[in-house]
């Protein structure tokens, strides 16, 4: 369908303007393309003149021509009314000049966009993009083929296309959700679990839940959503667990991961837990308590002429590793909570930030090395990729380094990819996650962004998405976002389809729970306490995030 005609050459290099009558709606983000002959490279190598459609992605609108002003001199009469007593037509009134930017023509051989770096002639006709042309080129993703459908295009009528993100590409290439609170970030962070964990895909998925959002998954394993995640005998395995369920066993734990959690150690007692800690290490036993770490500690004092400093560390110690986090013999074993066709909620809310921290750091390292272990033909405990989902990611990888995770997910980031570790970064506020960390995050999903300088943290750290997109940002509303980077031909604007389990990060309706609280109490005799009527809790609406 031609929607307009090509007027002038724009102000960019790759820019074009239409001109179009109000009546065809071109929206932002909208695609149109118009048809050329390009020269391509045949199968022969050889170099040949091909028609090609040229697509293009609006990036702006203004009109061109409207009423006259005197038109709309008084608020209380309308600008058809008064054109029709002056006799004049109001049919074609408005004309709207459309900005769009070449994008180019499909390449098969390259399976990508290729720009030719021409713009259309004045007189070019320009179609809308068809909806069958979308689906099959903003992507490489069939559907049913370890694909993830994600929703349809915002510009378009609700599912009239339907996009998939090839699973592989943000498995691999890592991936970031970046949204404000309750623009709809777990929301889609779960729908991509839930289209992971399909009989396609069968992922090995382990997420980190530091507000336990994440238990609804378990969902996935009802008869009643057998359709969606059931074929020949799979069914998903979700495993939700709980902090009384994950403890470190201590021989797990780098020196650094030693370092970060003693009390304030001089430099005398780091050499001295140091050395006894690489000694306890060489004799290849990982049993290792608190009381080995203090015998050895007090050996090495002895040998250094160091017994002060070594007496100093022995309550350090105590205080460091005498807690629930930390165990001798019991620890996260990698084959209970990675499985394809299993995902794993670790559900970290009563843990204080600093064990979350570390429970990521230790976790992650040992992901990360049997993984590599497994690639370079050595015995390991995970042969398969895993994909590990980190919600507020800035927790674990702040902009600050303060974080003992940091260091084990940068290197993960950066060389994961190698050795089949995918990490998924979901946060709230860009601009408190480590710059590298995110700019290594090669496919994002970027939804409502209100604040500024989490709008410069994603333009910094997101190469693809154009400043017209961008500059969508703060007026998306929940469940729209951008989707730019490694798993799709160009960036778009999306529509995220609806769970298919229930969403678990609701908002407390607090004058609701008042007033319920407030006529219980008034209703119960003095001393008596009856328990807790949690009546219309269940039909509270659930938004997005």
């Amino acid at each position: 369908m031609v929607v307009g005609i090509v007027s002038e050459p724009g102000e960019d290099s790759n820019e074009f303007v239409i001109v179009t009558p109000d009546d065809t709606e071109i929206k932002t983000g909208e695609f149109v393309y118009y048809e050329s002959s390009v020269e391509v490279r045949n199968n022969s190598g050889e170099i040949e003149e091909q028609e090609k459609k040229i697509f293009a992605r609006v990036t702006g609108r203004e009109q061109q021509r409207g009423f006259p002003d005197q038109f709309m001199s008084d608020p209380g009469v309308s600008p058809d009314s008064v054109a029709r007593k002056l006799g004049i037509s109001t049919d074609g009134v408005d004309l709207y000049n459309i900005t769009a930017t070449v994008i180019g023509y499909y390449d098969e051989q390259l399976s990508d966009f290729t720009n030719p770096r021409i713009v259309p002639e004045p007189g070019t006709e320009i179609s809308l993009a068809s909806d069958s042309d979308l689906e099959e080129y903003l992507t490489e993703a069939e559907p049913n083929e370890g694909s993830a459908f994600i929703g349809d295009l915002i510009h378009r009528p609700p599912e009239s296309t339907k996009i998939h993100l090839p699973i592989d590409a943000f498995a691999s290439t890592h991936l970031s959700v970046l949204a404000s609170t309750g623009s709809g970030k777990s929301y889609t962070a779960s729908v991509l679990v839930e289209e992971m964990m399909q009989p396609d895909s069968r992922a090995a998925v382990l997420i980190l839940d530091p507000h336990g959002e994440y238990g609804s998954l378990e969902e996935m394993e009802d008869s009643e959503l057998s359709d969606k995640f059931q074929d020949d005998g799979y069914s998903p395995e979700v495993q939700i667990k709980r902090p009384d369920d994950i403890q470190i066993r201590i021989s797990e734990l780098s020196l650094g991961d030693l370092f970060s959690i003693i009390d304030d150690p001089s430099d005398p007692q780091e050499q001295v837990l140091a050395e006894a800690w690489n000694q306890l290490q060489s004799e290849e036993d990982d049993y290792i308590s608190i009381n080995n770490i203090q015998d050895k500690v007090e050996e090495v004092g002895d040998e250094k002429d160091l017994e002060s400093s070594a007496r100093a560390l022995d309550w350090r110690i105590d205080k460091a590793l005498d807690r629930d986090l930390f165990d001798h013999s019991n620890h996260l074993s990698l084959p209970e909570l990675l499985e394809p066709g299993q995902c794993t909620v670790l559900q970290l809310d009563t843990m204080d930030l600093r064990d979350q921290q570390m429970m990521v750091s230790v976790l992650f390292r040992k992901i990360n090395q049997e993984r590599v272990a497994h690639e370079k033909g050595r015995e390991s405990e995970l042969e398969f990729p895993v994909f590990g989902l980190l919600e507020e990611g800035h927790r674990f990888a702040p902009a600050d380094g303060d974080a003992r995770s940091l260091p084990v997910l940068s290197t993960i980031l950066s060389e994961g990819r190698k050795f089949g570790v995918g990490i998924g970064i979901i946060s709230q506020r860009p601009s408190k996650i480590d710059d590298d960390v995110l700019s290594q995050c090669k496919t994002q999903i970027i939804m409502q962004i209100q604040n500024p300088l989490d709008q410069d943290a994603v333009k910094k750290g997101v190469e693809d998405v154009g400043e017209d997109l961008l500059s969508e940002l703060p007026g998306l509303t929940p469940g729209q976002a951008i989707i730019a980077g490694d798993s799709v031909n160009t960036p778009f604007l999306t529509r995220i389809r609806e769970r298919y389990t229930e969403h678990d990060a609701e908002s407390l309706e607090a004058t609701k729970l008042w007033q319920q609280n407030w006529e219980k109490r008034r209703k119960e005799p003095e001393g008596v306490t009856e328990p807790e009527d949690e009546e219309g809790v269940e039909d509270r609406d659930q938004p997005l995030d």
